[in-house]
Order: C-alpha cells, then structure tokens, then sequence
C-alpha cells in the first residue's frame, strides 16, 4: 500500500520548525532527510525513524516496525501533533546519522 501525499504534507507540516527537511518519493513511499541525512520516511501512512541511540532514548517504548517487506526494522513516531518533541527528536538523532554519499565524478 502507497502511503498518501496528504499525509506526507502533514507531517511535513509537523516538523516546519526544523530547518531544511526534504523527502523524495520512492516506490510509493517517502524518504525524509534533513541536512541531506535519512532520518526516516513515510510508508504505509506511517512515520517511521531510523532506530540510533537517540532515537530510542525519546521513544523508548516506541513500536520497532518494518517500513517494507525486507527492510531495516525502524521505530513508528507516534507523538505527531507534539511539533517541539519533533523538532527535538530529529535535532538529537543528526549527529548519529550518516552523512550523505558524495556522488563520484566520472
């Protein structure tokens, strides 16, 4: 099931108060990224962030699902009306995260 673009307005609504978040759309699903870091994604209506330290720290009884058939598990963020818990969460998970793949020059 493709998760709808209204539900990724709202959680892109959700966390206007943390600067450059971006998505890309992928096989019916959204990447979120911010600083051009994978925190997480939309699938199945779902919002759900990768699972480094600081993330289980804020959601420590978070549920630990799968995004898709295969897939990493990843904990579900079900504090989504709660903007400044957000904006903390995504803020504290940065450091952890990787950093972008620079692309090769041919």
């Amino acid at each position: 099931m493709a998760s709808a673009r209204a539900y990724l307005d709202f959680v892109l609504d959700q966390l206007s108060d943390v600067p450059d978040v971006s998505w890309r759309a992928m096989m019916g699903e959204y990447i979120l990224y911010c600083r051009g870091r994978i925190f997480g994604g939309i699938y199945d209506d779902r919002f759900l962030v990768k699972p480094v330290p600081a993330a289980k720290a804020l959601l420590p009884d978070a549920p630990r699902e799968l995004p898709y058939e295969g897939g990493s598990e990843m904990l579900l963020v079900d504090r989504i009306e709660d903007r400044d818990f957000l904006a903390a969460l995504i803020e504290a998970m940065l450091p952890e995260l990787p950093e972008p793949k620079r692309k090769k020059r041919r």
